[in-house]
């Protein structure tokens, strides 16, 4: 009885304490969401031959959830696992590789993927190619997400 009482009072509380302190948004911080993981779902569409559509060989479509894992991805915990060690508050780890980047014009293949839904409490719509070096590095850093084209190393990135 004296833990619901504890309780009962602490969540009286807890408004008036939140009104009290700086919100995050005043001091030029993105707001976090009100449960960051309540909505890491993602549709990874990926494309051996990099045409996508209806029929096509070589694409395959999965839905990844994390926190909890599940989903019809082949290594669910693993790709999740390899997602959280990118996710940087501020930071969005799906972001592309910047326009003014130099990279090298290795050409990786003709795979591309769609990455869309939520992660972190917050949209994602990423696309991935091969095209040049600093793209075939991005494919890497989610490899357990994407999978490894065939004929290529599979390498662990830390993000």
């Amino acid at each position: 009885m004296l833990l619901r009482r504890l309780a009962l009072a602490a969540a009286a509380l807890a408004p008036a304490a939140l009104l009290s302190l700086p919100s995050a948004s005043a001091a030029g911080l993105p707001m976090p969401p009100a449960n960051p993981e309540s909505n890491d779902h993602l549709t990874v569409t990926v494309s051996d031959t990099g045409k996508f559509g209806t029929g096509v060989a070589g694409v395959r479509s999965y839905d990844l959830y994390c926190h909890p894992s599940g989903g019809t991805h082949p290594r669910v915990r693993e790709a999740c696992g390899q997602i959280d060690g990118q996710t940087t508050w501020g930071k969005d780890p799906f972001a592309p590789v910047p326009k003014d980047s130099v990279c090298t014009m290795i050409y990786g293949g003709p795979q591309r993927a769609t990455v869309t839904g939520r992660w972190a409490g917050r949209p994602v719509k990423a696309e991935f190619t091969r095209k040049n070096g600093c793209e075939i590095d991005r494919w890497d850093r989610f490899s357990s997400l994407l999978g490894t084209p065939a004929g290529t190393p599979h390498v662990h990135h830390k993000g």
